[in-house]
């Protein structure tokens, strides 16, 4: 599985057609503990760049954006309950919700994991 990171730290796998997204572990680590986590409505049509949920911290919140555009097919609704899985296991049980590609071209902007390493390390 192919894994694509943005420049606001959100990460993307896709399987077939289908794209999850979650906030990477610089961020969660960044906002320290999760409060509070909104997702989409499943059914919702997306763009790249829209805001799509909101993760709320002890210490902030922070907007969390599509990296591509589709239809929300899905949404971790563990979330509601244990915010905190985030914190635990962003890459895995914290996935925050699933979309439908219409663009599968969107992903050829999205940075690679090297890309990634990088642009986090620029920011330290």
């Amino acid at each position: 599985m192919n894994t694509k990171y943005t420049d606001d730290h959100e990460w993307i796998t896709v399987e077939g057609d289908v794209a999850t997204v979650g906030i990477t572990d610089y961020a969660q680590k960044a906002l320290g503990d999760i409060v509070f986590v909104e997702t989409p409505d499943v059914g919702n049509h997306i763009s790249a760049g829209d805001e799509a949920g909101v993760v709320e911290s002890v210490k902030a919140a922070s907007e969390i954006y599509a990296p591509v555009s589709g239809e929300i097919v899905a949404v971790n609704e563990d979330l509601e309950d244990e915010p905190s899985k985030i914190n635990t296991d962003p890459t895995t049980d914290g996935w925050m919700f699933k979309v439908a590609l219409s663009d599968s071209s969107e992903l050829e902007s999205l940075m690679d994991e090297d890309a990634y390493k990088s642009h986090v390390e620029g920011l330290e």
